[in-house]
């Protein structure tokens, strides 16, 4: 199932050679009866020193062997506990073929979510097409096409066999020079003060500059190692390989591989039969508890687990009506094994925060597919210091101690039992909520709004009135927030609101060196003492590795904010750069410490002065200002900061005081007209301003120049922050596309972000978020196009669930700022 997101997964996809597997049947199935697997070498020589071990011998962590050892490092080791592909690697499927795939839509909204995956193929380079009952039945003649109202079909995908790949990735790695030792299990690891680690196997020890977690269902216990518990889970999946079938024999070309995702299965031709493996329901679906508690079990490797037909019994009657054949079949094969899920079926590729020099690319539920493209993913990485592309979703520091057993367990199997449900934008997926990791307000506004899940914490996304339709309606239309988020954006816009903010990334950053560390870290100037501005972290070569606000509360003592998603992601970056260059630092991550709520709007002023002798007047309490004061008795670190560009502050405080402030506040605004508001709404407000959001029009893939964030880079302050000689070169070589704000007149439908962007019948760029506008009644997006198509007034289209609407460059912003309006009035 694809989500915006999941758009650079496929980058990752294609830079497997186009190759693609389904879950299939054992190797040996492949092989003439009673053939045995041939001989596999064995290494002899060992190294002392390494500058890269990599833990784990399945497709993945050879694939990264070859990967490094190709683009030229030396001393690349991999130790693999028992034999190369042992794990999940054995039990996926055989074969090289390249027949296509064919996703079947049998209901409107199906249709709809494979207009809304197009919508995302234009400008990321995905060769797949929509195609219509008639073309499907040519390529899969024995379909029952009674329900079938569309196909989503992919020309390059396919299977392949994945003990071949693997080998020949391990061929490959030991051609330049890397060391593939086996039966080498890892028994101990120890960091050393300067980065370094200890690797202990029965076959000796090695000093490496680095280790990688690429141990398939035993990384686990890998991690528990160094004192980590990775979250991820063991599943069973099961599929049937059915004998030969004389309709299936008759063919004269391969069927493509067929995904039902109704009946939640795929399906595909093995030899003169059929292979399908099923989904099964959260509910029925098995989760191999045991390794959970005590560990995968000692000398496991490629065994299976006992198959169990009565609990997918379901999807074979559905298979069997949509493909008839399947009824007077065969099946001479059930195969049951595990697969390692992680909470959001995503895996987790990258360095570890906390632990220095440790890597991880485990929780793959689909390795095969993955393995080529993360390979070269995180050996660019290694070898460059800096993501070759964007993929936080795949960042393994979105988890953190947040993360329980019960919690991942509660997630995999939900999302083991989605892997075929329609994919909405603003998806929300509830089991394993709420987390411990809950605001001080949660009790309170839980019955008041739909929340979101962000990092673990619950926020409000829209809040609903008495007798309102309360429930969650996904859908790629208009649904039931749309206008109960307009009066929230009135209720900014026109009196004053009040919003839980406490999910952001909050860092505390003191000591001698605390300047010099953040001028480096920081393409802006550091603000004075008692005061905050935005700045923006950079990747070597210039891109945007994080936003945040920085606020200086005493001299050389830091307030860092970032947003939810981000937290450990940039707080693994300043570590990383503290401990490089030695910077005599304390820093701290104090997200769970302090919670925050925002007020915005014309009243906020009136209200909060209520609370406190501090003289909040304009001119008292500036614009981007911090002040420690007290708010009703409460202790609160105030900045005159707010996303929606409203007048407004973020009041930082302890958790516990949460819901005492949060009363207060709206007890004195009750003559103002106070009243909630959620993300959605803000995100209607900042995008109306023309704020940018990270991770939506800045990240690794973008540098801040092209993103309109040169008041944030200061190229000629002294200090040589990160980035700073790149960006000079960028700048110098002149940008090839600029990020500007569009209008489009829509029906029912609004940009999300990611939509196609076209120009005379060709794609030219693309959305990177939008919502509806509430000032104009029109859609409002922001989107990346060529220099010479970013003029105002300059006509383009953005497609929206496979129809192009007209869109127009505007002047941005579309409304001016609350500051921005209050220094031209002063002029006049």
């Amino acid at each position: 199932m694809f989500r915006p997101s999941a758009q650079r997964l496929r980058g990752l996809q294609l830079l497997s050679c186009g190759l693609r597997d389904s879950p299939g049947r054992p190797r040996w199935v492949s092989r003439r009866e009673g053939e045995e697997n041939p001989p596999l070498p064995t290494e002899t020589k060992w190294k002392d020193r390494a500058e890269t071990v990599i833990i784990g011998g399945g497709c993945v962590g050879v694939s990264l062997a070859y990967h490094l050892a190709k683009a030229g490092m030396k001393d690349v080791v991999l130790l693999e506990k028992s034999e190369l592909t042992a794990g999940s690697t054995w039990h996926a499927a055989v074969g090289f073929h390249q027949p296509g795939s064919i996703r079947i839509a049998t209901t409107p909204v199906r249709v709809d979510e494979f207009k809304y995956q197009m919508t995302r193929t234009g400008w990321h380079a995905t060769e797949q097409y929509i195609i219509e009952p008639e073309k499907i039945q040519e390529m899969f003649p024995l379909l029952n096409m009674n329900k079938v109202l569309a196909g989503l079909y992919n020309p390059g995908d396919g299977h392949i066999d994945p003990y071949s790949l693997t080998m020949a990735l391990a061929a490959g790695a030991r051609k330049y020079g890397a060391l593939l030792k086996y039966p080498a299990p890892v028994t101990s690891l120890t960091s050393r003060s300067d980065g370094t680690w200890d690797v202990e196997t029965p076959q000796g020890s090695l000093r490496a500059n680095r280790i990688v977690n690429a141990a398939g269902f035993w990384a686990r216990e890998v991690g528990q190692m160094i004192g980590l518990e990775h979250p991820l889970i063991p599943v069973q999946h099961q599929y049937v390989v059915t004998s030969s079938i004389p309709e299936v024999k008759a063919l004269k070309r391969e069927l493509p591989v067929l995904r039902d995702l109704e009946g939640s299965y795929y399906l595909r031709q093995e030899r003169d039969g059929l292979l399908f493996g099923p989904y099964e329901s959260q509910e029925k679906m098995k989760v191999q508890d045991s390794w959970v508690t005590s560990g995968v079990p000692p000398g496991f490797g490629k065994e299976l687990f006992e198959s169990d037909l009565d609990r997918i019994m379901e999807h074979v009657e559905a298979a069997m009506e949509m493909v008839p054949v399947l009824k007077t079949a065969d099946i001479i094969n059930v195969v049951n094994g595990p697969i390692t899920y992680s909470p959001d079926i995503l895996p987790m590729v990258g360095p570890h925060q906390g632990v220095r020099n440790y890597w991880v690319a485990i929780g793959f539920g689909y390795g095969i597919i993955h393995a080529g493209g993360v390979g070269k993913y995180l050996s660019d990485w290694i070898l460059h210091g800096e993501p070759p592309f964007d993929l936080i979703e795949l960042d393994p520091n979105r988890y953190g101690k947040w993360t329980t057993t019960q919690y991942t367990e509660a997630k995999a199997r939900e999302s083991y039992g989605f892997n075929n449900i329609v994919g909405y934008p603003k998806e929300e997926r509830f089991a394993g909520r709420p987390t411990q990791r809950v605001s001080g307000l949660y009790k309170t506004l839980e019955s008041k709004c739909s929340m979101g899940f962000h990092a673990g914490w619950e926020q409000p996304h829209w809040f609903y009135k008495p007798g309102q339709d309360n429930q969650y309606r996904p859908s790629f239309r208009r649904t039931n927030w749309f206008e109960p988020v307009g009066c929230e954006y009135k209720q900014v816009m026109q009196r004053v609101g009040v919003i839980d903010l406490s999910p952001f990334g909050k860092f505390n950053i003191k000591g001698q060196d605390s300047i010099r560390l953040l001028d480096h870290l920081f393409a802006n100037v550091i603000p004075k003492v008692g005061f905050t501005n935005i700045s923006h972290m950079l990747t070597p070569k210039g891109r945007v590795y994080a936003e945040l606000t920085v606020s200086h509360q005493s001299p050389g003592e830091f307030l860092l904010i970032t947003g939810s998603g981000s937290e450990l992601h940039d707080l693994r970056w300043i570590e990383e750069a503290a401990v490089k260059g030695g910077y005599d630092v304390e820093i701290k991550n104090i997200t769970d410490e302090l919670g925050v709520l925002g007020i915005a709007g014309p009243r906020a002023r009136k209200v909060l002065q209520k609370l406190t002798p501090e003289d909040l007047s304009e001119d008292a309490f500036k614009f981007l200002q911090t002040k420690t004061l007290k708010v009703s008795n409460i202790p609160v670190t105030a900045i005159r900061i707010s996303y929606t560009g409203e007048l407004g502050w973020e009041l930082y405080h302890r958790r516990e005081d949460s819901a005492a402030l949060y009363d207060a506040i709206m007890n004195a605004g009750q003559e103002e007209g106070i009243d909630n508001f959620g993300t959605y709404a803000m995100n209607a407000l900042r995008l109306e301003k023309a704020f940018r959001a990270w991770g939506s029009e800045m990240n690794c893939d973008t540098n801040p120049l092209e993103a309109g964030l040169e008041y944030f880079v200061k190229l000629n302050k002294p200090a040589d922050f990160i980035g700073k000689q790149a960006l000079k070169q960028i700048k110098a070589k002149g940008l090839k596309r600029r990020l500007v704000c569009l209008t489009l007149a829509t029906d029912d439908v609004d940009p999300e972000g990611n939509e196609s962007i076209w120009y005379h019948g060709k794609v030219v760029g693309n959305t990177t978020s939008g919502s509806y506008s509430y000032s104009i009644q029109k859609s409002l997006a922001f989107a990346y196009v060529p220099i010479e198509l970013s003029e105002v007034g300059q006509e383009v289209e953005v497609e929206l669930l496979g129809k192009n609407y007209p869109a127009v460059i505007i002047q941005e912003p579309l409304v001016l700022t609350e500051p921005t309006r209050n220094r031209l009035q002063k002029k006049r």
